[in-house]
């Protein structure tokens, strides 16, 4: 059963804030970052609402963050699968024709040796990643280069009989040497061999720049079409995200796409603008997930109280019946990457009811009325609460 079968066309506005990477390891020296942060806008919501635990994919399964979005907008991330090249294409509106292949692409630095002595090239600026994408597009044949945020780069393989079977070369660790572009299956041989030769000459090419020297692929994918999010649930969802691949998480679903925002200040701006526009909207943070892969404890409790000074004018901006705040998945510091650790959430509005928790944490949602549930579980929670499902059965 779909939940527009239930939808009444009417209720009230739902703010589903998402603060990528939110979730947390205590340990025997600290809480979590979100535990240890001064979040009082969040602690008060807490209290006057309900809070739990999400499982993005399920229990020890750590998740990538198109899983761990399509789980919050409740579609079943084992199900409904896509590649981060899919979505970085859709978040810069590049389309892929049948047979074309997508990745995500990290320009990362390289030592002497040929090992990744880090995979985000220092977090180089934007201005930095446009001028080498540019430089890679005028000297490397065989793929298309566009520049996503900082060191994050979209690839674009284009051709009638490319196959998107192919492993990352990504180890997503630092001291090892990028992997070979392997075939999942014999079908990809040749695309194998195709992205094998334009990785040799993105390297001969970038040999000389002293920070972006490498690139690394993951998230191989091709053409991708999902069930529109307002056919499955009967209302309108709108995006206001920052992040490229989060644009276009959205935009695959029908979402409308507000803007290209750079940071809360215009997040705020266009939720202002567009109230009127959607049932639901979601706004994605990335602050958090870039620390905590970092493995920047501090920087990552100061992204989260950031987070927690903009709820009120994002609430304000939006006027919702519903509050949402959770996140895509966990990105403790101590392990500088995602997690299958579960993540806080709390849902805060007049239908929502009240648990004994007063703070939003880890520890404290762990006994929250939410309990601890699949990420799925979130949307029809949250429709009930605005007023958009109706009763089911006689």
């Amino acid at each position: 059963m779909e939940l527009s079968e239930l939808a009444t066309g009417t209720g009230g506005r739902i703010l589903l804030v998402v603060v990528d990477g939110l979730g947390g390891l205590a340990d025997e020296a600290h809480g979590t970052e979100l535990e240890e942060a001064a979040t009082p806008h969040l602690d008060r919501l807490a209290a006057e609402g309900v809070t739990g635990l999400l499982e993005p994919v399920g229990p020890g399964i750590t998740p990538g963050s198109g899983p761990g979005h399509l789980a919050l907008f409740g579609y079943d991330p084992l199900h409904f699968v896509l590649g981060r090249g899919a979505l970085g294409a859709a978040g810069l509106d590049v389309p892929l024709h049948p047979g074309d292949v997508a990745a995500r692409g990290n320009l990362c630095t390289l030592d002497v040796d040929g090992t990744i002595a880090d995979r985000r090239a220092g977090r180089i600026s934007d201005e930095e990643g446009r001028r080498v994408v540019a430089r890679l597009n005028e000297e490397v044949g065989g793929a298309e280069f566009h520049h996503e945020k900082g060191h994050r780069v979209l690839v674009v393989f284009r051709g009638a009989d490319l196959d998107p079977r192919i492993a990352d070369t990504d180890p997503q660790r630092t001291g090892v040497p990028p992997m070979e572009p392997r075939a999942l299956d014999p079908a990809a041989a040749a695309t194998a061999a195709v992205v094998a030769a334009t990785l040799t000459d993105v390297r001969r090419v970038l040999a000389d720049e002293p920070a972006a020297n490498g690139l690394v692929l993951r998230g191989f994918d091709t053409q991708r079409a999902l069930p529109s999010f307002r056919e499955r649930t009967g209302i309108r969802a709108a995006a206001v995200a920052v992040y490229p691949m989060y644009r276009g998480i959205a935009a695959l679903l029908g979402f409308d796409v507000l803007g290209l925002p750079a940071d809360t200040t215009e997040q705020v701006r266009l939720l202002e603008k567009h109230r009127e526009e959607a049932d639901l909207f979601f706004v994605h943070v990335k602050d958090a997930d870039a620390a905590g892969e970092d493995g920047d404890r501090a920087a990552k409790v100061a992204a989260i109280e950031r987070v927690d000074d903009a709820i009120p004018e994002l609430i304000a901006a939006a006027d919702p019946t519903v509050v949402a705040v959770t996140g895509d998945h966990a990105t403790p510091s101590q392990m500088a990457g995602h997690s299958w650790h579960p993540v806080p959430v709390l849902v805060h509005g007049p239908r929502c009811g009240r648990d004994g928790t007063d703070r939003f944490g880890e520890r404290w949602c762990r006994a929250g009325g939410l309990g601890i549930r699949p990420s799925t579980e979130l949307l029809p929670i949250l429709m009930a609460n605005a007023g958009h499902l109706g009763k089911y059965g006689a």
